[in-house]
């Protein structure tokens, strides 16, 4: 399986497309704005079709991209129902954002919960709620290679804001400690903004959240 980080859109918000080029299959995790002019190259490359997208919460800024991705592609939509409202209807953010984000409705094909298994690209993946960020935020554990797809629960020495409509700092702190913080030490995380990190250096270095 390969991995290809491309951030897009306005405040460059990571997107993750995953490609296993033996089985012909991608996985996007997260569509920002302009992410399909940044994916589509690879997948023509690796002559794959992607079959997923997965949205790890609602915000525009993982959102703007997703409705040209599927109508580019036809692929399926996985996210969190407690963050139906903001990607079914995301002319809710424009109203924050004095409408000047052009945002497209996505409609979802599954919606995931807490301990789900998902099966992509010959690999099992699990899915962990994380709210506090967003009441939608969920990662996307794979267990085989030690990755784990956060969102924006928890960043390189940092965590999601808590002060936008549905954050809550002392639910996300619960959340961080009971499903990143207890993934395998090793488990490298994937944030939706910034550097990769690990659950060893969060425990142990991250002073929003301590263990």
């Amino acid at each position: 399986m390969n991995l290809h980080v491309r951030p897009s859109g306005l405040i460059q918000t990571n997107a993750y497309l995953l490609t296993n080029p033996e089985r012909g299959e991608a996985v996007l995790i997260d569509a920002p704005g302009e992410v399909w002019a940044k994916v589509q190259p690879i997948l023509e490359a690796e002559k794959c079709e992607l079959k997923e997208l997965w949205i790890t919460h609602g915000h525009w800024d993982h959102t703007q991209g997703a409705a040209e991705v599927v109508r580019e592609t036809g692929a399926r939509v996985i996210a969190h129902a407690d963050d139906k409202m903001l990607i079914e209807t995301p002319e809710v953010m424009n109203r924050f954002m004095e409408d000047k984000l052009k945002l497209e409705p996505v409609s979802v094909d599954q919606w995931v919960e807490q301990s789900e298994k998902l099966e992509a690209l010959g690999a099992q993946v699990e899915v962990r709620h994380v709210p506090g960020h967003c009441p939608g935020n969920v990662l996307f554990y794979f267990s085989e290679t030690g990755a784990a797809f956060v969102g924006d629960a928890l960043f390189k020495a940092s965590i999601g804001r808590t002060d936008l409509p549905g954050g809550d700092f002392e639910q996300l702190e619960r959340a961080i400690r009971e499903q990143i913080y207890t993934l395998p030490l090793k488990t490298i995380v994937y944030p939706g903004h910034g550097p990769v990190t690990t659950v060893k250096e969060e425990r142990t270095n991250n002073s929003h959240v301590r263990p």
